[in-house]
């Protein structure tokens, strides 16, 4: 049973304001640690496991919980994890130590892991099956608008009124996005969570096609990160902005951002694998560009804008092709192949964030473009790989 239109986006849109409370939630820290480390007395590399910790907990909670959860009906799964959220970020405001703070930041990261890979699902049931990858994208706009905006925004009233309010202004949202749940999704038209049988759940991790899917999110999605970690520095070091005029910049990498992903929801609704071959392609020649065009202001800012459409426009694309292939060859382990896919996003997260930190201390600010592009090369170079071996499978049936 198929939800009307007209109800089935402002379920979506419910989904949107959730995906941007978690990916607000993700990337706060980023801009508070100073404010936190300061406040705390503690090193700012202490105060970095705020996003350790949080990229961690997603990555292992995800699968785990996802599978553990199963049984639960999705809209109160849904809810209990706006709960669990809500919780975790009211726990951070009240923190005055940093053994509560992260304890609280792996509260929320488990909330985060669930929500992505059933919203996901949830998202995809919504629409009709031609419409599943911009339903995803919908969805995940909120997470990448979040991405770029829930920093400076973030950091912005962080150093205006202290970084616990910038956690309570999360809480707010959070209660936003519990009501929109609970009043525009709706209980019935979505399918089920499957119980996933353990051995089931070895196929996604032991089964090539998957892995190899997975490799392309952590890949292609980390690379990006290894220059995304660090754009605030440098635009303000190499391309010579002001400081208020990097907020700006991001703001509308923001929109550039949202605009990407859901052409590339569009993109990605037919043959998801090929879209993807070229998007990466095309986001690779954007980093290696960046090289030399980061010291212009104007080339510098052209190139950067082109990355941030580029930049999660793969999202959708990634997460229907895991499905798809879960559907194949693990029609069992759907909800929690892509689960999988949102641990595979968050290791990329972390990859990409670690090198660009080692490149940055290692070579310099400006090398982390040309790095994230080399890692981005290697997710066109699997992806080929990936869209040849469907082309031989198509074949062969």
């Amino acid at each position: 049973m198929l939800i009307d239109q007209r109800r089935s986006t402002l379920a979506l849109l419910a989904l949107a304001i959730s995906a941007f409370a978690i990916g607000t939630t993700e990337f706060i820290s980023v801009g508070l640690l100073p404010l936190i480390a300061d406040d705390l007395q503690i090193s700012v590399t202490t105060a970095g496991l705020t996003v350790t910790l949080y990229a961690l907990g997603v990555t292992i909670g995800a699968p785990i919980l996802t599978s553990l959860t199963s049984r639960i009906s999705r809209k109160t799964l849904l809810l209990i994890i706006m709960l669990v959220f809500i919780a975790g970020n009211s726990l951070a405001a009240a923190s005055h130590g940093v053994v509560v703070l992260l304890i609280a930041r792996i509260i929320s990261s488990l909330a985060h892991g669930v929500f992505m890979s059933i919203g996901s699902t949830i998202a995809a049931d919504l629409v009709p099956e031609n419409r599943r990858a911009s339903a995803i994208a919908i969805m995940f706009s909120g997470l990448t608008v979040a991405t770029v905006t829930g920093v400076p925004l973030g950091t912005l009233i962080g150093q205006q009124f202290g970084w616990r309010v910038a956690f309570m202004l999360i809480v707010a949202i959070g209660i936003v996005a519990l009501i929109s749940n609970l009043i525009l999704v709706p209980s019935s038209g979505l399918n089920k969570g499957i119980r996933t049988p353990f051995r089931d759940q070895v196929k996604l991790i032991t089964n090539g096609r998957l892995l190899l899917a997975f490799s392309i999110t952590a890949i292609g999605y980390g690379g990006t990160f290894v220059v995304f970690t660090y754009l605030s520095p440098l635009l303000h070091d190499i391309t010579g902005f002001k400081e208020k005029t990097v907020a700006i910049i991001l703001l509308v990498y923001g929109i550039a951002i949202a605009i990407g992903n859901i052409i590339g929801g569009k993109a990605a609704n037919r043959k998801p694998i090929h879209a993807l071959f070229y998007m990466f392609a095309l986001q690779a020649i954007v980093l290696f560009v960046l090289t030399f065009t980061a010291p212009f202001k104007i080339a510098g800012l052209i190139t950067i804008l082109l990355m941030g459409l580029l930049a999660f426009m793969n999202v959708p694309g990634l997460q229907v092709y895991v499905v798809m292939l879960a559907e194949r060859y693990a029609p069992k382990a759907k909800d929690v192949a892509s689960a999988f896919n949102i641990a595979a996003f968050n290791a990329g997260i972390a990859i990409g964030a670690y090198l660009g930190g080692i490149v940055t201390d290692t070579l310099g600010l400006i090398h982390t473009a040309w790095v994230g592009g080399a890692m981005v090369l290697l997710a066109v170079i699997l992806s080929g790989w990936a869209k040849h071996l469907d082309k031989k499978e198509t074949v062969a049936h």
